[in-house]
């Protein structure tokens, strides 16, 4: 505690890191009063009773990137959802597109023709998916059903994404950390106190069984934080040396060191990605009429599965399982091509003990990182599932043969009905916002640490007996 304490301390003794936190925090503060002002002509008691029927779907997931803005429908309702999906579309383009590749070589300047598409398409997406949102409106009647409304609902939320957009990179550039991802991480933080609250009342309900819920979530929490850390922060390091080198007379002896992979390269991506494609025909169904006059068509037999095919319905679980584990393996082979880490390896003069450079290097990084993003996959697929199950339920009557008699089983066992039902918190406790919080902190908390150490002070981690206040 007292090297915590220290810490926060040598944070306020560096100008230029004190500012760039102030700086920070101004902006988040002004990121969450926007979140206070609705859109225009919301009906805020109709959208509560709406929330409330859709409680536990893919909504819940789209309200955490929001910020939580989502729910409330505020002027900044779609958040940076819509950025973040232009970002990874722009990741992939490269690949489909030679050119493109060829713009992001060209170091900064490509840098920046890059990053003023990705502003473009965000706005293009933001606009698509501010008119899904005005028609899901209309058709809920939390807004007027008229042209004009959508109009200025599209604008407005349009407007409120390029503003969110232009704050994270304020924050990126002059603050602390990743602008977006502190956004995201803000929003989630702010809905905790709800889901404490919560739990409290559970407690003090003085039912038995709900507070050995309480327990058994606030286990499950800490026990999913612990694996995160753990995963965020595990390295498998890749022994790399360097052939000696000779320049004239001298003779350069050759280096040793590392290539640290990460379990989980692509973070919270997957999970979007697998977000982002459920939600894309339940939208668009929900979007389409029904036909009353014949209620047993397959067309409404098609919008009566999509109904229920949300959280905790079985058939939705192992489609977002098997969503995030493909995603998983398809962002990596993105972010981290093989061959040219292998070719970079030997045009450098580096090579893999034992491993001769070249196809046989990028075979073998090939061959690890299918391994370690199997693991990676498999945790990604439990931090989502197991709270997802625990806050929604698994309704297993939905399971074909065995369904029926496990719902029996589950509902006439004491202490198991929660497995049919859910315990019936918010997404505060989902995986995807531990995953969130943790991995925001550890980056956050690392880049102030580098800024520390850099300026010779101690930071939050210690750095053994040589680092002890100001070095003179």
């Amino acid at each position: 505690m007292d090297k915590f304490i220290a810490a926060i301390q040598n944070i306020f003794k560096v100008p230029e890191l004190r500012k760039r936190i102030i700086f920070t925090l101004s902006l988040l503060a002004i990121y969450r009063l926007g979140a206070h002002i609705t859109a225009p002509g919301v009906n805020k008691v109709r959208l509560e009773q709406v929330w409330n029927e859709v409680s536990g779907t893919l909504l819940g997931i789209l309200d955490i990137f929001s910020g939580g803005n989502f729910r409330t429908i505020s002027v900044l309702a779609l958040g940076v959802m819509p950025y973040i999906t232009a970002s990874i579309i722009m990741q992939l383009m490269p690949v489909l597109y030679p050119q493109l590749k060829k713009v992001q070589e060209e170091g900064e300047v490509g840098r920046q023709k890059m990053n003023q598409w990705t502003r473009y398409l965000t706005v293009a997406l933001c606009a698509v998916q501010s008119f899904f949102v005005a028609t899901w409106l209309q058709r809920n009647g939390v807004i007027l059903n008229s042209w004009w409304m959508s109009v200025l609902t599209v604008a407005t939320l349009t407007t409120g994404t390029i503003f969110v957009m232009w704050l994270g990179e304020q924050i990126t550039e002059r603050g602390v950390g990743n602008g977006i991802s502190l956004l995201i991480f803000a929003g989630i933080l702010i809905g905790l106190p709800q889901g404490v609250g919560q739990i409290v009342t559970k407690v003090q309900s003085g039912d038995a069984f709900q507070t050995l819920g309480v327990i058994f979530l606030i286990a499950v929490v800490l026990a999913l934080t612990a694996l995160i850390v753990y995963m965020e922060s595990a390295r498998r390091k890749i022994p790399i040396s360097y052939a000696s080198r000779r320049v004239g007379d001298q003779v350069f002896k050759g280096q040793e060191t590392s290539l640290p992979l990460k379990f989980n390269m692509g973070g919270v991506i997957p999970i979007i990605f697998a977000s982002s494609v459920l939600t894309m025909p339940q939208t668009l169904i929900s979007l389409l009429p029904t036909d009353p006059d014949n209620p047993g068509s397959f067309w409404n037999k098609i919008q009566s599965f999509f109904q229920q095919f949300g959280g905790g319905d079985p058939y939705y679980e192992f489609v977002f399982i098997g969503l995030i584990v493909l995603f998983t393996f398809f962002y990596i082979t993105i972010i981290f091509n093989t061959d040219e880490v292998a070719d970079n390896l030997r045009k450098h003069g580096g090579f893999i003990s034992g491993i001769r450079p070249g196809a046989p290097t990028a075979d073998y990084l090939n061959n690890v990182m299918t391994k370690l993003t199997t693991i990676g996959a498999t945790y990604l697929a439990l931090v989502v599932f197991i709270p997802q199950v625990m806050l929604n339920g698994f309704k297993v009557a939905r399971l074909p043969f065995i369904g029926e008699s496990l719902d029996r089983f589950f509902s006439s066992t004491p202490g198991l009905g929660w497995i049919n039902t859910g315990m019936g918190y918010q997404f505060f406790f989902g995986g995807a916002s531990i995953l969130i919080i943790v991995a925001v902190a550890m980056d956050t908390v690392a880049q102030i640490e580098a800024q520390l150490v850099m300026r010779n002070y101690e930071g939050f981690l210690g750095a053994g007996s040589r680092l002890r206040g100001r070095r003179n």
